[in-house]
């Protein structure tokens, strides 16, 4: 994991700035809002402990927040994603289970497997931060919406991203 670790502090940089410059100035109508910065914690090794885990996605989190001037609900969302994550790889595992030295891209696990997966992960992330955001169950519907069109809209980002960013090792 140390040989990853500059990749993952650009990541994160890399991440965050695109969301703070680019991304949080894209917005359809108010209402489809993509959140690229998940791919951070999305794409973090199997390895990592679950206290690392936790503190990486606050401080990815909080600090889109920062910039954001949201008061924590980024910060929150993102901490939920990744309380949540080692469930879902466990539930996603394969019969052999994962490979040493893999991570979880579509690069290594293909993109059915991948795309199941993340969208899992971003759809806990959007629900969680549109409902924290609204904090009222009256427009329940409108934000259920506003969660899916958000969903779909960075996982055709991540899809691309991983599409265009830089090919591994031939995974199974």
């Amino acid at each position: 994991m140390i040989n990853l670790l500059p990749r993952y502090i650009f990541n994160f940089f890399f991440l965050t700035l695109i969301q703070v410059l680019v991304l949080n100035n894209i917005q359809f109508s108010g209402f489809v809002n993509p959140y690229l910065y998940v791919l951070f914690i999305i794409t973090l090794p199997f390895e990592t402990p679950g206290w690392l885990l936790l503190v990486l996605a606050f401080a990815s989190g909080f600090s889109i927040d920062i910039f954001s001037n949201t008061l924590g609900m980024h910060a929150s969302a993102t901490v939920l994603m990744a309380f949540f994550r080692p469930t879902i790889l466990r539930a996603f595992a394969p019969r052999d289970d994962y490979q040493p030295g893999t991570i979880p891209t579509m690069a290594y696990y293909g993109p059915s497997w991948f795309l199941r997966y993340a969208l899992i992960l971003v759809f806990i992330h959007h629900l969680s931060l549109f409902f924290i955001e609204v904090f009222s169950i009256t427009h329940f519907f409108s934000t259920l919406w506003r969660v899916l069109a958000s969903s779909v809209f960075t996982m055709i980002l991540i899809f691309l991203s991983q599409l265009f960013g830089r090919s591994k090792t031939k995974g199974r």
